[in-house]
């Protein structure tokens, strides 16, 4: 079947995008006037907006494909990390939350300055900024690779381009103007659409394998397809790595990362806040299993076939293989916007969630020990820095395409994982200021730098063996909390 946009196609995309602009637009009326406003909504947006932004942020175009590419080669063992979440969310909300409140924060890093000084939140903001920048652009680049695939039927650089563009001038539309309520409604939008274009999917996959569901149940239990728990110590998702090293990084996200918990600090009060992330992983946990359904009934579609998962040299995951290869006119364009909904919605929060790191943790702290000015200039410092942070993620995205391209090197895999290693020293930092009477601002800057490098150090293209993600993380958190506790607090 030939994989070129057809007229329904683009009718589905124009659609989409009149639709972005039309509620960008809406949405930039609002005035602001202070950075609260701006950063957080001035606390006045609602638990269920907020819970489902949440879901939006952690679903990016790399969950949208790679959830079904798991299912597929896989099971369902998957669905472990989100009962990892859920305890983590826990944790968060009831032992984090109520001290952000308690500060009025606008970052997450502010609290380390309560307890260790104006530095030690410097230290937390620029090892965020570092990660965010590698990880985020990564994956600004495989949701452009997925729509100059889809659209243009290439990968070229120019469209690789076209696409990065595609995505940063759509989510600039939101964030620029109207600040973190613009981006959580949009994530609502977004959200709705990627769901949406998921259950397209999945009822034309179920219709056109020509089985009843009985049937489909017995042939996937047949295969331990629908395996949930795994009690093995072998697995990525093991009853074991769910309650260390995934619990670790699920409390790092929700918690210690501003992209994904800035929202939250949106909320009216700090009970809507602890709502709002409980719910966020209720509402997360269908979603995903949507995701692996269709992966699932893929592996069935394809059983028989000999595939060859590539798209001009480069693999691709089963979802984009049936999106290029099988899906009819007008529901190719359907998940084409899913896809960019995916993307769209991580690439809109990460701009908001720097930006607002760059401004209170770094540059706020600067100015008002040097000058006197009215809050609105960090109003328009954060605008001019979401522009700084746009064209520096889009430019990742690039380096991205082209590294992939010229070399062996795993700079992608690193770029995805960097902000996990960022969560590691985070995680020790914390972990003192919570439960410590231990540390000052410069062993958090050493605690920092030695959990990153900890966990670098453990990747398999370093030394050669690969001791497992999860233990990595528990791992670079223990050498993180160990130096902070040589440091006496102030």
């Amino acid at each position: 079947m030939n994989s070129s946009f057809s007229t329904y196609d683009w009718l589905v995309f124009g659609a989409y995008f009149l639709l972005l602009l039309v509620t960008s637009i809406i949405l930039s009326r609002a005035k602001i006037k202070t950075s609260r406003e701006f950063f957080v909504g001035g606390n006045s947006v609602s638990m269920l907006a907020v819970a489902i932004s949440v879901l939006a942020t952690s679903q990016s175009a790399a969950t949208f494909l790679g959830a079904p590419e798991y299912s597929f080669r896989g099971d369902l063992t998957y669905l472990g990390f989100y009962l990892s979440s859920f305890l983590a969310v826990l944790f968060v909300s009831y032992v984090l939350i109520p001290r952000f409140y308690a500060i009025k924060a606008l970052t997450v890093y502010e609290l380390l300055t309560v307890r260790y000084g104006i530095k030690a939140s410097k230290y937390a903001g620029i090892m965020f900024l570092i990660g965010r920048l590698f990880a985020s652009g990564a994956r600004l680049y495989i949701g452009a690779l997925a729509i100059s695939m889809i659209i243009f039927s290439d990968i070229s650089a120019y469209h690789i381009a076209i696409s990065i563009s595609i995505l940063m001038f759509s989510a600039l539309a939101y964030t620029y103007f109207g600040g973190v309520k613009s981006v959580i409604l949009s994530d609502v939008i977004q959200a709705i659409t990627y769901v949406g274009a998921g259950l397209a999917v999945l009822f034309y996959l179920y219709s056109s394998l020509d089985m009843d569901f009985a049937t489909i149940s017995s042939k996937l239990y047949s295969e331990d397809k629908l395996k949930i728990v795994d009690f093995s110590l072998n697995g990525n998702f093991n009853i074991f790595t769910l309650f260390s090293g995934w619990l670790l990084l699920n409390i790092a996200a929700f918690g210690l990362d501003q992209d994904m918990t800035q929202r939250v600090l949106s909320c009216k009060n700090e009970k809507e806040a602890k709502k709002s992330l409980i719910y966020s992983i209720i509402f997360t946990i269908p979603v995903v299993v949507l995701f692996l359904a269709v992966g699932l009934l893929l592996y069935l579609f394809y059983q028989d076939a000999n595939l060859t998962q590539s798209f001009q040299g480069s693999s691709v995951t089963i979802f984009m293989y049936y999106i290029l290869n099988e899906m009819p006119d007008g529901l190719r364009g359907f998940v084409t916007v899913g896809a960019i909904a995916a993307a769209l919605s991580s690439t809109n929060s990460v701009l908001g969630a720097m930006s607002s790191v760059a401004v209170e943790d770094i540059y706020r702290p600067w100015v008002e020990k040097h000058s006197t000015v009215n809050d609105y200039h960090f109003v328009k410092a954060a605008r001019v820095s979401i522009l700084i942070f746009a064209i520096l993620l889009s430019l990742m995205a690039m380096l991205s395409f082209y590294w992939q391209q010229f070399s062996d090197l795993p700079l992608l895999s690193f770029a995805l994982g960097v902000m996990a290693f960022s969560y590691s020293g985070l995680l020790g930092v914390y972990f003192s200021a919570l439960f410590t009477g231990r540390g000052n601002e410069r062993t958090v800057l050493f605690a920092l730098i030695a959990g990153f490098l900890t966990v670098l150090s453990l990747q398999p293209y370093i030394f050669g063996f690969d001791l497992g993600f999860s233990w990595q993380i528990v791992l670079g958190t223990i050498v993180s909390f160990a130096i902070m506790q040589l440091g006496n607090s102030k």
